[in-house]
């Protein structure tokens, strides 16, 4: 299982424990990633996705998952995430036109 963040990228970084004495043993920090499912309005759909904690604060300022993926740039989301933010641009659009 791959620990990153779907959404931001979010993942494992690397580092020392430190002893009293100085001496110094690799260590792993892992990323605080959990399976949510979220709810898109426009598409009346929800998605599951693997997402860090600090994430879901993220995408509720931005004004959920329709915020979120809007606001992103293509480049920094998964091929799945383009496709479902393509989708959203396109019922978008189909509001607007009606």
């Amino acid at each position: 299982m791959a620990r990153r963040c779907v959404l931001t990228g979010k993942g494992v970084l690397a580092g020392n424990n430190v002893s009293h004495a100085n001496n110094r043993t690799r260590r792993r920090y892992l990323p605080n990633i959990q399976s949510r499912r979220f709810y898109s309005e426009r598409l009346a759909t929800s998605v599951r996705l693997k997402v860090a904690v600090n994430t879901l604060r993220t995408i509720e300022k931005r004004g959920g998952l329709d915020g979120f993926l809007l606001s992103s740039k293509d480049a920094d989301l998964p091929a799945e995430l383009r496709r479902l933010k393509q989708r959203l641009v396109e019922a978008e659009a189909g509001a607007n036109a009606a």
